[in-house]
This record gives C-alpha cells, sequence and structure tokens, in this order.
C-alpha cells in the first residue's frame, strides 16, 4: 500500500506552533514515519506531513530534503524514547547508522572517483 501523507488539522498557525512547544507527539511521528516510508526514491524533497488551518484556510506542508533525513531521525527519536517505543528506536538508530553509512561511501565514492 503506498505511503499516504499524514494530516494534521488545528484552528490556526498559533495551535500548531503550541504542539510543537509541547513536544506533540504526533510531530514527531508524521516525520519518522515520512523519512522511514520513503528512503527509497530519487526525489530531492520529501513530503512529510501537512497542517491544516481551519481558521486561516490555509494549508502548510512540510518537507526535507534526502540529505537531511538522519539528522532528522537524530532529532527525533528522543520523542520515541519518552513514549518508550523502544522497538520504533531500534528501528531508526539502524535507518540512521545505514544512512550514515550511505553518505561516508557516497563521499568516498566520490573523492576516490575524482583522482
Amino acid at each position: 500500500m503506498k505511503y499516504q501523507v499524514p494530516e494534521i488539522v488545528v484552528a490556526d498557525s498559533d495551535e500548531f506552533q503550541g504542539m510543537i512547544d509541547e513536544k506533540d507527539f504526533r510531530i514527531a511521528q508524521a516525520i519518522v514515519e515520512g523519512v522511514l516510508n520513503n528512503l527509497e526514491g530519487t526525489k530531492k524533497h520529501v513530503h512529510l506531513l501537512s497542517v491544516v488551518c481551519t481558521d486561516e484556510g490555509s494549508v502548510y506542508e512540510i518537507t526535507i530534503e534526502r540529505k537531511h533525513f538522519a539528522e532528522t531521525l537524530e532529532e527525533n527519536i528522543v520523542h520515541y524514547v519518552r513514549e518508550e517505543r523502544y522497538e520504533d528506536c531500534q528501528k531508526i538508530a539502524d535507518t540512521i547508522s545505514q544512512l550514515k553509512k550511505h553518505q561516508v561511501s557516497s563521499i568516498i565514492h566520490t573523492i576516490s572517483g575524482s583522482k
């Protein structure tokens, strides 16, 4: 089944900012699941989350550049620890490790290819 980008509905951008300030797990979960479901692919930017502000009549699209996947997972794993989602933590940690290996391999390949 194709991954569907999650949508968070709030009254306005201030309510969404409050969710961010309170470290609402739904945001971290959407980000992590978005990254994990888009590991394969070639698009430079990946859509992770849509925030619908009903009072403002606007939609904000949260995206990430593929090159920031590892650091974004590192930033969000703490939310999974707080929620005691340890099996997910292991999956996130393994993915971070694989992404970093791939980045190092790409750098080495680029350097060795330019000699």
